[in-house]
């Protein structure tokens, strides 16, 4: 049977959902250079611009026997494909990933490149955290060609700890905002109808946080911290899209504190960017990120930025300057800041925002990310 002469990438993830909203831009650049393009992921989604989609068992937690599969399956896909370039994301996929390529990288001269989203040691992260990951990631450095990270802090921590194992270690300010994602019609009416189906009327002021609900992202920290606000100003309402992994823990708070009807559990949404376009100001309460594509998004269309003070968050926002930064457990800066923000009914915020975020977007990365893989 004959064998494809075109070069090969493969990029891998633990779950479609990862490469799908981020790596889509990628995919295509490959395309457009001839490349025969692959994905594997623990999923059996159709990815745009992928010639050939593989099932992997990997598994998010680390204590999953099937990871262990899954190394054998990724080495078994390299050996058949000989691919030239490996992109590998998500922790236990890009673990998983490198270890399975080991032997592809000496016989097939197969490159692996890992981008960390975020690595879980970080200044202020749980020693659990320093004892677990950084030994893992410290360890597969030497079996990763190019490794990159979308955040100085994680950046200069690499360059110090891992640069004799892994000699080539690039900074890339985040995976790219796609401006193209935002480039839609929205009409006011529109505008008008979203906010009428929330239940919001034109004059109500809207604040949002677009984010898993989840112990990382807080927001159970956050009703207790703006709850009086909400109470006092009944004007004020709160979005909340996102999967709920705290099994309605947030509604509960919601109603016990009386601000059931001014909090709006909107669960997983396809429509960021026109819930996006009706808010007035965007939040995070989040304890770690790697660089959050929801403010990203927030600033993209102007809105103000009310952010926890932690890794991810203040490479995006500048205190005082398009928002405010808050120390984690401040909750009482926290709500004076968000207020704030709401009696000024300033645009200065706005403009900064959207100076700010032309760094971070797709045709500022996509350059950077063409010189790593091709050496342009």
């Amino acid at each position: 049977m004959e064998t494809s002469s075109k070069k090969k990438v493969l990029f891998t993830a633990t779950e479609d959902y990862h490469i799908l909203s981020f790596h889509i831009p990628f995919l295509k650049l490959f395309k457009e250079r001839g490349y025969e393009v692959h994905v594997a992921t623990n999923g059996d989604e159709k990815i745009p611009f992928c010639d050939v989609k593989h099932v992997i068992c990997f598994e998010r937690s680390p204590f999953r026997f099937n990871n262990l599969k899954a190394i054998k399956q990724v080495k078994e896909l390299c050996e058949k494909e000989k691919f030239d370039i490996i992109h590998t994301h998500t922790p236990m996929g890009a673990t998983v990933t490198r270890l399975g390529a080991r032997k592809s990288r000496k016989v097939n001269k197969t490159r692996v490149i890992y981008t960390a989203h975020g690595f879980h040691f970080f200044k202020g992260a749980p020693l659990l955290n320093w004892m677990l990951f950084y030994p893992v990631e410290k360890w597969l450095s030497k079996y990763t060609d190019t490794l990159i990270l979308i955040n100085p802090e994680d950046y200069d921590r690499a360059k110090r700890k891992f640069g004799r194992r892994c000699h080539d270690i690039q900074y890339v300010p985040g995976v790219g905002l796609d401006e193209k994602k935002f480039d839609i019609d929205f009409s006011d009416t529109e505008r008008e109808k979203l906010r009428e189906s929330l239940g919001l009327k034109d004059s109500d002021f809207v604040i949002i946080y677009p984010a898993e609900l989840s112990v990382t992202k807080r927001q159970t920290w956050l009703i207790n911290s703006i709850s009086d606000f909400l109470k006092s100003n009944p004007k004020v309402h709160l979005l909340l899209p996102g999967r709920d992994s705290l099994h309605g823990e947030c509604q509960n708070l919601a109603f016990e504190n009386g601000i059931e009807n001014q909090i709006h559990f909107l669960g997983y949404r396809k429509d960021i960017f026109k819930l996006l376009n009706i808010s007035n100001l965007s939040i995070s309460a989040s304890k770690r990120e790697g660089l959050p594509v929801n403010i990203m998004e927030a600033m993209f269309v102007g809105l103000p930025i009310v952010a926890s003070n932690c890794r991810g968050n203040r490479d995006l926002v500048k205190d005082g300057v398009n928002g405010f930064l808050v120390d984690l457990d401040d909750s009482k800066r926290f709500e004076e800041c968000v207020r704030t923000i709401y009696l000024e009914n300033s645009d200065r915020f706005s403009k900064e925002s959207k100076k700010l975020i032309n760094d971070y977007t797709l045709s500022a990365v996509l350059p950077k990310m063409e010189s790593i893989y091709f050496g342009e």
